[in-house]
């Protein structure tokens, strides 16, 4: 992992990468013709206990790993809903369930997964390896052969577990705007490696922490809030 770069990157873009790489979390706030939803994010090869136990008392939605299509194609790891989709011979039900979310075209879900020295998986500890182990995979996947990753994530995890992948699209922010594309173009425009952990904001009114919230949150701890079209700005510059 090496730092961030300043390649035509915004100041915004290049002090979210370098305080990812610290191992601070940020704030990115998708937009309100999505999801309308902030999530906390932070990467994933770092994480700790503490940034698990932040996420879950003050962020409050489901945690998330995001992987890059690049790491998921090499590892050969399949949608949740091809899953569906293909035990649907056996389980006729899971015919109707396999449907796309409201606020896009197909779901990032992946599967489930848990370290194997794990006990339950659920816990801040257990958690934090699971999720830090998937980082160190992807910081070392340009290193490794396809069948060499492949062993090492059979080797360090079992599935299902406490911990839901997700799997950014192959042209990332030309194709969709998730919190999962949204994170991992960040990341390689900043030269991160590539898997971020995300949580959805939650409120105190049973929705969506508001924007106005989220960001107000962000600066009483001093940590960056980014808004989706910002880091999907840099993106379109970065990669043209």
């Amino acid at each position: 992992m090496g730092p961030p770069q300043s390649r035509t990157l915004s100041k915004e873009i290049v002090d979210a990468g370098s305080a990812l790489a610290r191992g601070e979390p940020i704030l990115v706030y998708d937009a309100p013709e999505r999801e309308g939803e902030t999530d906390l994010i932070f990467l994933s090869e770092r994480a700790t206990p503490e940034l698990i136990h932040l996420a879950r008392r003050d962020a409050g939605g489901l945690i998330c790993t995001a992987i890059s299509e690049e790491l998921r194609r090499r590892l050969d790891l399949p949608f949740f809903s091809d899953l569906l989709a293909n035990a649907r011979i056996h389980y006729p039900l899971l015919a109707s369930l396999a449907e796309a979310p409201r606020y896009d075209r197909r779901s990032a879900f992946g599967i489930t997964i848990n370290h194997r020295a794990n006990y339950t998986g659920v816990s801040d500890n257990e958690r934090a390896l699971t999720i830090r182990t998937v980082g160190e995979i992807a910081a070392n996947a340009r290193d490794r052969s396809a069948e060499e990753l492949r062993g090492e994530f059979s080797e360090a995890f079992v599935s299902p577990g406490h911990v839901p992948l997700l799997y950014a699209s192959p042209g990332l922010l030309r194709e969709r705007k998730g919190h999962t594309e949204l994170a991992v173009s960040l990341l390689r425009m900043t030269t991160l490696s590539e898997s971020a952990t995300v949580c959805e904001m939650l409120g105190d009114s049973g929705g969506a922490r508001s924007p106005v919230a989220a960001r107000r949150y962000a600066d009483d701890h001093g940590w960056i809030f980014l808004e989706g079209n910002t880091i999907t700005g840099a993106w379109q510059q970065w990669s043209a």
